[in-house]
């Protein structure tokens, strides 16, 4: 067996840590450390404005690690790519591996037409899927959206248990509009000056970010490697031992161990 790494997996829009018991158990079974977190806005998701405000417990949990101790291996879930950036130009030291699922990876996050175009689900095919809440007023942009409960299936986890996205349906939250707007700055000795070594897992048969839009941003910043999933955009409920494997295997080559 592979010598036991700490994994600290990082949800999505709308989730929470619910959503990787599968992967947990699986990688704890196999002798891991496993740390799932709840970012900010299950709650009041129009109080929270900024990628700051959401991704504090992250950089909180980040900033409490002893560094000459452990560093850690992010798992980041779709929109939770941005989160681990997000950690990853504040905890360069801290990071042995950031492994993206099915996630954004943008390095700087969105600054230009083109990441939105990457990294932002384009789902006008089907149809007006949103719900959003203008809690500043109908001038100002939305505080915060939600797919609607008829297309959560179809788009998230069409390949998934029924009995596992019927409990997601019901643990489903709005989440903030700010993370669509999250940016870093282009500071001198950003990621792409780092050596934090990256892993993109790929969905095959994803309807929320596109296996085009995965390759886009595959091409534009390039990990140290790629491996394939056949799965919906939730492969933590659709092919749980399967990502589980991919996540160790990715941590063995990735680090040497």
């Amino acid at each position: 067996m592979s010598r036991p790494e700490h994994f600290v997996l990082v949800h999505g829009v709308g989730h929470g840590a619910w959503c990787w018991f599968k992967v947990r158990c699986h990688l704890e079974s196999a002798g891991h450390k496993v740390s799932c977190l709840d970012l900010l806005g299950h709650s009041d998701p129009n109080s929270i404005l900024s990628i700051q405000q959401y991704d504090a417990p992250l950089l909180d949990f980040m900033s409490h690690l002893k560094q000459e101790h452990e560093k850690v291996i992010l798992v980041g879930h779709s929109a939770g790519g941005l989160s681990l950036t997000h950690a990853m130009h504040t905890f360069k030291s801290k990071i042995k591996l950031a492994i993206f699922v099915a996630a954004t990876m943008l390095p700087w996050g969105f600054h230009t037409e083109q990441d939105i175009k990457d990294g932002v689900p384009n789902l006008s095919r089907f149809g007006d899927v949103y719900e959003l809440t203008y809690n500043s007023g109908p001038d100002n942009p939305p505080t915060s959206l939600a797919l609607r409960k008829e297309f959560q299936r179809s788009i998230l986890y069409q390949m998934s248990p029924v009995e596992d996205s019927t409990l997601a349906c019901m643990l489903l939250r709005p989440w903030p509009a700010c993370i669509s707007r999250a940016q870093f700055n282009k500071l001198e000795g950003g990621v792409e000056e780092e050596i934090i070594r990256r892993v993109y897992i790929k969905t095959s048969y994803d309807n929320m970010v596109s296996p085009e839009q995965q390759d886009a941003m595959i091409r534009r910043w390039p990990p140290d490697d790629v491996l394939v999933i056949d799965s919906d955009h939730s492969p933590f409920f659709s092919a749980a031992a399967q990502l589980s494997q991919l996540i160790i295997k990715a941590s063995v080559v990735a680090t040497g161990n």
